[in-house]
């Protein structure tokens, strides 16, 4: 007789996958969404929340055009609805650094390489620059 174990999906997958179906739900609601990330950035962790409250005024600041919304739970900011970047905070899925995510919306192409994914660990002012540049540069 064998035992069967499960390696499927983890605790944190999980609990996006439900984050993800109750942001669906709320569609069409009169809920505004950027509340809602703001929320989000408040319940982090000290660090996640220094780096995600950082990133949520550099994209108000140089990419105005970007709606905040809530995308699998984590801070994401939008162009007519579809996703450019979000911040994935380091606690989420129990990893050593947090990240800045963009996608396929984002203006980023450099050849037939490019990075898509930036790990964070602080924002210096140094780092805030940089954000600001790609966030422009996403968004051009």
């Amino acid at each position: 007789m064998t035992t069967k174990t499960y390696d499927g999906f983890t605790e944190a997958e999980r609990s996006a996958m439900k984050a993800r179906a109750t942001e669906l739900k709320k569609r069409g609601t009169k809920a505004d969404p950027e509340v809602e990330v703001l929320a989000k950035i408040a319940e982090m962790s000290e660090s996640d929340r220094a780096i995600a409250e950082k990133i949520h005024a550099v994209v108000k600041a140089y990419a105005p055009m970007l709606t905040a919304k809530t995308w699998y739970g984590m801070p994401a900011y939008a162009r007519d609805g579809k996703i450019v970047c979000h911040f994935q905070p380091a606690a989420k899925f129990n990893t050593r650094y947090a990240m800045l995510g963009f996608s396929d919306q984002a203006n980023l192409d450099d050849g037939a390489m490019w990075p898509a994914y930036y790990a964070i660990t602080e924002v210096t002012a140094a780092d805030e620059k940089k954000l600001a540049a790609l966030i422009e540069r996403a968004v051009s």
